[in-house]
């Protein structure tokens, strides 16, 4: 097949590779972007687990890979430098948000305002926290919805395909460099390209991994993300939750940190399959048809690895473990883990599990340090709403945040290979859709500057 040369290559077509191919699609009418991914156009990227049963893929999931990548799911936009990354420690926080204010308006371009934006910020509630050992953190948000996400990402793809080339369900075997050139050898033939910018997200981290040492670069420091999720009831939280839609707490100890994720009132739980592993994860009432009487959140405490094997072996121990190779979870009531014993039934507990999860003792299946960092979460949390957490309370073990190993850039992405560039979570400096899409804008916005100085 006939080499093709571009100006820039994209490797992974998920958020942060969308927003910098538009942002460079925006302010420079001659460069040729060529945009490639393992797997599908949007279009095609249906899965079982959309719906909530099993996966259906042959092969690769499209509930995790193809176009728009983990955009589709939920569209859950926070502009915050609280959490989800640390692109403001890199470029700076003002500037981060400015560039998050850049992503809310192109998603408001494509229909994204059909959804009214929240704040979760509520100085009383801060305020009360505090003085209950617990750091309140806020977020402007843009929950789009499964729908929605699916929708403007569509759009986007539409616009794009007039100035972007495509390569959908390519892998890129090999990747060498010669002068001033990069040279990929893939799946759907050998193409070239001047600058090559790899956006892989989470999902393609081996590959990265394989690809870099190739190259001579080799990644640091892993975080992994690992903790229970807690299925409670609805109104047990409704005192910090008046204002807001979701509250996201902190508590921080000298052994460990603990953050609340992906709270969702009236919301159920379901399974997530990555990385060959079953965990449970939560499903945000907007997409459900009758709203659970619940309210689910994870409870995740992170740890840093000297490498990302290290990190990924000690997820597959520990919930490789709980699964036994069935995709088993395990649920136990909030006395039961209080005591030390195992769960037999949830029949006729107060609240209903939304999950089918086998009743156990989760307490002995994991490490102290989430258990511990469970307990003294919810002790705070019980200072700041004013009422004990109730006994029927279910946890389910155990649920993770996969985070990729980091490399070095400097300020612009770029690696000590010229004109090599990381963007979005494959980075390590992002961990949510509002920062990995910044940091596209980011680097599409320094790419059209470094061409107009030309």
């Amino acid at each position: 097949m006939q080499s093709n040369h571009h100006d820039i290559t994209i490797i992974g077509a998920g958020v942060s590779s969308i927003f910098l191919a538009y942002t460079l699609m925006k302010h420079n009418e001659h460069v040729s972007i060529h945009m490639i991914d393992l797997g599908k156009e949007l279009s095609e990227r249906t899965c079982g687990l959309d719906e909530g049963g099993i996966c259906t893929c042959e092969g690769l999931c499209s509930k995790y890979i193809g176009f728009a990548g983990l955009g589709k799911s939920e569209g859950k936009f926070n502009y915050t430098n609280d959490f989800g990354g640390e692109l403001g420690r890199k470029i700076g926080p003002q500037n981060t948000l400015k560039l998050m204010r850049e992503v809310d308006n192109i998603l408001c371009e494509f229909g994204g305002d059909s959804i009214p934006s929240y704040s979760t910020k509520n100085e009383t509630l801060s305020s009360r926290g505090d003085e209950a050992g617990l750091k309140v953190l806020s977020t402007e948000v843009r929950h789009l919805g499964t729908r929605l996400a699916g929708d403007i990402f569509q759009e986007l793809y539409e616009v794009l395909k007039a100035r972007v080339t495509f390569s959908f369900e390519t892998c890129v075997e090999t990747i060498s460099k010669k002068d001033d050139t990069f040279h990929l050898k893939s799946t759907s033939g050998q193409f070239t390209t001047g600058k090559l910018v790899i956006g892989t997200g989470m999902s393609g981290s081996k590959w990265l991994k394989e690809q870099v040492a190739s190259l001579g670069l080799f990644p640091g420091k892993t975080r992994l993300d690992m903790g229970f999720r807690v299925e409670m009831k609805g109104d047990q939280l409704q005192s910090i939750l008046q204002d807001t839609f979701e509250t996201k707490l902190q508590i921080e100890r000298d052994s460990f940190s603990a953050t609340t994720y992906c709270m969702n009132p009236h919301g159920r739980i379901i399974r997530k399959h990555q990385h060959g592993l079953v965990m449970p994860d939560g499903q945000n009432a907007r997409e459900e048809d009758t709203p659970s009487a619940n309210l689910n959140f994870s409870l995740f405490v992170p740890r840093y690895f000297q490498s990302h094997d290290e990190a990924m072996k000690y997820a597959g121990d520990i919930i490789g473990g709980i699964n036994q190779g069935r995709g088993r979870i395990v649920v136990q009531r909030l006395q039961d883990f209080k005591c030390h014993r195992a769960t037999e039934s949830v029949e006729g507990n107060l609240i209903d599990p939304s999950l089918n999860a086998v009743c156990g003792n989760v307490r002995e299946e994991v490490p102290e340090v989430y258990g511990m960092a469970l307990m003294e979460f919810l002790g705070s949390l019980e200072t700041l709403i004013g009422e004990p957490v109730h006994p029927d309370t279910l946890l389910y073990g155990l649920d993770a945040k996969f985070h990729e190993p980091k490399l070095q850039t400097d300020e612009n992405f770029e690696t000590d290979i010229s004109n090599l560039f990381l963007v979005g979570d494959c980075s390590g400096e992002t961990h949510s859709l509002s920062q990995a899409a910044a940091s596209g804008v980011y680097l599409g916005e320094y790419f059209v500057r470094e061409t107009s100085n030309k």
